[in-house]
């Protein structure tokens, strides 16, 4: 085995132990995250709104800027917010951008792979490139997985990455640009991906396969039980959730829709509630739009005294938002 397929093989088993193994009281439930942890106090500060805005890691400070500087770079990410490039930042546009500026990690963590899987670098990946590289040593050479005392398959983990592929190539053309490639790798974080995260945990969980996850293969999913030995008392809590909260229907199982209902709670939008606020108070002709003028004139609540390293991005033209 030289080198690439041994560090391929490696890889692969390591994507095994991600995908396919569940661990202790694993987190399943897929929350909104925080905007900030700062009070919501614009009578006092807007250090909650910079962040919202800017994300938190970049929401550092900006003392050292003239007042000058801050706008010229506000000037630049609004610019980039209006998606439609017509001039006016709508709440719906607002909102897209505080929920990508919060899932800024999520991007840094794609581009630190890229170049990984974009084989020819065309700044696409393939498919076919992606399973070249999580694969190809083990197509290559099948023989020497047969005997692998791995409980982990990859006959099914390949169609099982091949399916997530295709739900995140929106176009269709198999060739994943970075946003549909960070689908790929993230899908907990996009709504369109929502089936396929409810897919994939159902079958992580239904150890019997017949399509549902009953009270025994929800409790094993967190707790591996050792022969004889008691149950914590946080495993008895689990078993009340399941039959009172789970299972919604009362047949004693979960299907689709109730592991939905789940893994994805309709929680409240804070992106979508901050960006609302941003439009109400800037919005000086009530038009309920903003202008570039209007979000300028109005900086101080944007970004204020607060610089960010995402303005020093901007100047480097990086894709990563």
């Amino acid at each position: 085995m030289d080198v690439c397929g041994f560090l391929c093989f490696l890889l692969l088993c390591a994507a095994c132990c991600m995908y396919g193994k569940p661990t202790p009281r694993r987190e399943r439930v897929h929350h909104q995250p925080e905007l900030s942890r700062q009070p919501h106090e614009d009578n006092q500060s807007h250090q909650y709104d910079h962040e919202a805005f800017l994300g938190k890691e970049e929401a550092t400070t900006f003392d050292q800027l003239t007042p000058e500087e801050s706008q010229g770079r506000l000037g630049k990410i609004v610019d980039r917010i209006d998606s439609d490039a017509d001039g006016y930042i709508t709440t719906e546009e607002l909102k897209m951008w505080i929920k990508r500026v919060q899932k800024r990690y999520v991007y840094e963590n794609v581009a630190k792979v890229w170049s990984d899987y974009d084989l020819n670098k065309d700044d696409k990946i393939s498919w076919e490139e992606y399973k070249q590289a999580t694969y190809g040593y083990y197509l290559a050479n099948p023989e020497e997985f047969e005997d692998a005392t791995d409980q982990f398959s990859f006959k099914k983990m390949l169609p099982r990455d091949e399916r997530r592929y295709k739900a995140a190539d929106l176009d269709g053309d198999l060739l994943a640009e970075r946003e549909e490639f960070t689908a790929f790798l993230h899908p907990e974080e996009f709504e369109h991906m929502n089936e396929i995260v409810i897919l994939e945990t159902l079958e992580d969980i239904d150890k019997n396969g017949d399509g549902f996850v009953d009270e025994d293969e929800y409790i094993a999913d967190m707790f591996s039980h050792e022969e004889g030995g008691p149950e914590p008392d946080w495993v008895r809590t689990e078993r009340d959730q399941f039959s009172d909260f789970r299972d919604l229907n009362k047949d004693g199982k979960m299907d689709a829709d109730e592991i939905r209902h789940w893994i994805l709670p309709q929680d409240y939008d804070h992106a979508l509630a901050e960006a609302r606020h941003l439009v109400y108070e800037s919005d000086t002709d009530k038009d309920q739009m903003l202008t570039k003028e209007e979000i300028l004139e109005n900086w101080n609540m944007f970004v204020g005294s607060q610089a960010t390293n995402y303005g020093e991005d901007l100047t480097k033209n990086h894709d990563e938002l």
